[in-house]
């Protein structure tokens, strides 16, 4: 494995993250 799957990998969790928090908080979005 190289690094592109390690930031690809990040990328995704941290946009899944922000889904999760936009959803929970819609004010905040």
């Amino acid at each position: 494995m190289g690094p592109i799957y390690v930031i690809a990998g990040t990328i995704a969790f941290a946009l899944l993250i922000y889904l999760f928090y936009a959803m929970f908080k819609p004010e905040r979005f």
